[in-house]
């Protein structure tokens, strides 16, 4: 589906407009998903300067029906950001401004072309730092990581994006500029819009500024890794820990498959075996915290624990995880990746998802490398299956389903921090049931009546044939 988006030369400078190929290839596909999946690309690259900009284009397209799809860095994976219906690809990176900084408040403005890693530079100058940045934060956005309600590795102690967002500008679909939330710590003034542009993949509106929370850097951090000879002996120690009330900031694991990815990829000399990675953060008193996990793991079979303070052998230890995305895709290059799962479960089902990706990887002959977010019950998973092989391939598929499935049966959710997008869709009915969906299309009909904004996301249904984009849940 293709649309004329020449009006755009004459709300823009030409400097801020493209139709160039290269550059609407480049904005075709995210990290994790291919061109192909998605079924279209842009027929146009913006790249707004400000809100005034944004809320212009959007204003322009409202009125022609020529939907809009947010973004930025593409580092998501699941075709969140990438036009399922041509139109316009509206690139953030230039709204890349850090705005202000109130330590006082513990306060950061930023607008959401700014890099994760820029927000904690700046935080670093007064003593602080923003707690929930995902493992991508160097390389992706903060409007990003808002609109995918992102978490990552400190989820655990500190939680996730959402829980540090304060207060969002934000541009509607006609090109109408809100604020959302409030500057002060929590606010029960009318409807929680703020809550729901969090995670709502562009869908909603368009964030163009984020007031967020940042925290004082800890005196005492402290990192690791403690290695078990059973997957079963790691995920056990995962939940015990939790459960027991182990203060960790960190708590990772990998299974022993991907410990021989990540050592062929580093050439790191590890162990094959399953590990968890660890961090400490405390003002005082760590040494105490750090004996506690060490007896919790000891129960179940430690083989090795070491953490340290040196922040070379922090770095050192924590290498082999914290490059995992990178090492999974170099590992065989006649295996063919499936795009990475994040499913989630409550902390007690912990180990029976573990348990079960492994029993899945025995029963069908699959390398399924099995990590992540341990402590919040964030489980990623890659399925492997031979590229030239369409059998293997669509066995590897059924395979990651029934991992899905299986987590929202254990009262989980089908992705803990990727988003929907459109690799997830399928699965919202399932997790949320049909009135709950409905729900949801009723809100996306009341902020976007259009269906301009990132139209073909989230919903299990696509959008009606024609020139004009359908309204969410039309037949």
């Amino acid at each position: 589906m293709s649309h004329d988006c020449s009006f755009l030369t004459d709300v823009l400078p030409d400097s801020q407009v493209s139709f160039g190929d290269a550059d609407r290839a480049d904005h075709s596909t995210d990290w994790g998903t291919e061109t192909d999946a998605i079924g279209s690309s842009p027929d146009a690259v913006v790249r707004p300067e400000s809100t005034e900009d944004v809320a212009t284009v959007l204003a322009a397209a409202s009125e022609r029906g020529v939907p809009v799809t947010p973004y930025a860095a593409g580092t998501s994976l699941e075709g969140n950001p990438v036009a399922a219906f041509g139109g316009v690809s509206l690139d953030l990176m230039r709204m890349d401004e850090i705005v202000e900084i109130r330590p006082d408040d513990f306060q950061i403005d930023v607008e959401p072309g700014v890099m994760g890693s820029a927000v904690d530079e700046a935080a670093a100058d007064h003593g602080m730092f923003f707690p929930p940045l995902p493992s991508s934060g160097d390389f992706s956005t903060i409007g990003g990581m808002i609109v995918n309600d992102a978490s990552g590795q400190k989820t655990v102690k500190y939680g996730e994006v959402a829980d540090w967002v304060l207060e969002l500008e934000v541009v509607t679909a006609e090109g109408e500029v809100m604020t959302c939330g409030s500057k002060a710590v929590k606010t029960s003034a009318g409807y929680n819009l703020k809550d729901l542009i969090v995670g709502s993949e562009g869908t909603l509106g368009v964030v163009t500024r984020a007031t967020l929370e940042l925290e004082g850097r800890p005196e005492q951090i402290r990192g690791g890794r403690a290695t078990f000879s059973d997957i079963d002996d790691a995920s056990a120690a995962v939940f015990d820990a939790v459960r027991s009330g182990v203060d960790v900031a960190k708590i990772e694991l990998i299974d022993a498959l991907t410990a021989r990815m990540a050592n062929a990829y580093l050439d790191t000399g590890l162990d094959d075996e399953p590990m968890i990675f660890l961090e400490f953060h405390a003002n005082h008193g760590i040494k105490e915290e750090i004996d506690f996990c060490r007896a919790v793991f000891e129960s179940h079979d430690v083989e090795r624990f070491e953490v340290s303070d040196d922040d070379a052998r922090m770095a050192e230890l924590w290498e082999a995880r914290n490059e995992l995305a990178f090492a999974l895709r170099a590992y065989d290059p006649d295996l063919k990746p499936l795009k990475p799962g994040d499913v989630t479960v409550p902390i007690s089902k912990y180990p029976e998802l573990v348990g079960f990706a492994k029993d899945l990887a025995a029963e069908h002959d699959l390398l399924i490398p099995t990590f992540g977010h341990a402590g919040d019950g964030n489980v990623h998973y890659t399925v492997f299956a031979e590229a030239d092989d369409p059998e293997r391939l669509e066995l590897a598929e059924e395979v990651s389903d029934r991992i899905v499935r299986r987590a929202i049966e254990l009262g989980g959710t089908s992705t803990g921090e990727h988003g929907i997008g459109v690799g997830k869709r399928e699965y919202l009915e399932l997790e949320h049931g049909e009135v709950g969906v409905e729900m949801m299309r009723r809100v996306k009909r009341a902020f976007d009546p259009e269906d301009v904004l990132n139209p073909g996301k989230v919903f299990p249904e696509t959008i009606p044939e024609g020139g004009r984009i359908g309204r969410a849940g039309d037949d």
